[in-house]
């Protein structure tokens, strides 16, 4: 598989079992309805578990420009790939909403909160606080990659010891979870541009009965918020570690 269809595939997959579980949550008569914030950040935790064991191999599994960008910063990625890997996301994490869309094709037009069939592909604060919402993001994005990175460093996974890839996969999904429930209540912690804008345009194309605006007014939060924390992370860690 080449990094490019690993990143398209992996972030499809990542966004087809998050916003699929947003969708069961909130969506009218469906089995999960009503589960509420628990089965939310688990059911996303696991969706970047297996979007990762997906990708790992072929790409490193970034499936988020925040990543990609953050190691760019710091050296430990090729910058000229920045633009493939981005681009490569953003249209995966559309794919998947779409196949979150056909899943649930019957409860579209059921469910008369148009807000709820919004938050099934993209995130919105709990308290609309613009520079705070901002804030939000990039503290939970800079954990995020500095967390990444903390768990692939060799003193944690030793180097081709069969757990830097076998057991790493779980150990982001674990670290995804915990940033849910600790900081995902201000803003539902997008903490990666293309989870939240490829499914957005989603919202923005597909034919969804009954639905309301796309909120772009907000839009920029989740995109620029993630975007500046996951350099800020990745320059946190590299300089506390003294990684070269």
């Amino acid at each position: 598989m080449s990094p490019l269809v690993a990143e398209f595939l992996g972030t499809a997959i990542l966004i087809l079992l998050g916003d699929g579980v947003v969708a069961n949550v909130l969506l009218r008569h469906s089995k999960g309805q009503g589960g509420g914030w628990i089965v939310i950040t688990a059911g996303w935790a696991f969706a970047v578990t297996v979007g990762v064991y997906l990708a790992n191999a072929a790409s490193g599994a970034h499936l988020n420009p925040a990543v990609t960008l953050g190691l760019a910063a710091i050296g430990k990625f090729d910058g000229s790939l920045v633009p493939g890997y981005v681009l490569a996301q953003m249209l995966g994490a559309m794919a998947g909403a779409t196949g979150v869309w056909l899943a649930y094709l019957p409860h579209w037009a059921p469910t008369e909160d148009v807000d709820a069939k919004r938050a099934v592909f993209c995130t919105a604060p709990a308290i609309r606080q613009p520079a705070a919402n901002f804030l939000c993001e990039v503290i939970g994005t800079a954990v995020l990659v500095g967390g990444v990175l903390a768990i692939a460093a060799p003193h944690n996974l030793a180097p081709n010891s069969g757990w830097d890839r076998g057991f790493a996969p779980f150990l982001v999904g674990l670290l995804v979870w915990a940033i849910g429930l600790s900081l995902g209540g201000p803003t539902g912690y997008a903490i990666n541009p293309a989870r939240d804008l490829g499914p957005r345009l989603a919202h923005a194309i597909l034919p969804i009965a009954g639905k309301g605006s796309n909120d772009w007014g907000y839009a920029w939060v989740p995109i620029a918020g993630p975007l500046l924390g996951g350099v800020i992370g990745a320059w946190v860690w590299k300089l506390a570690t003294g990684s070269p």
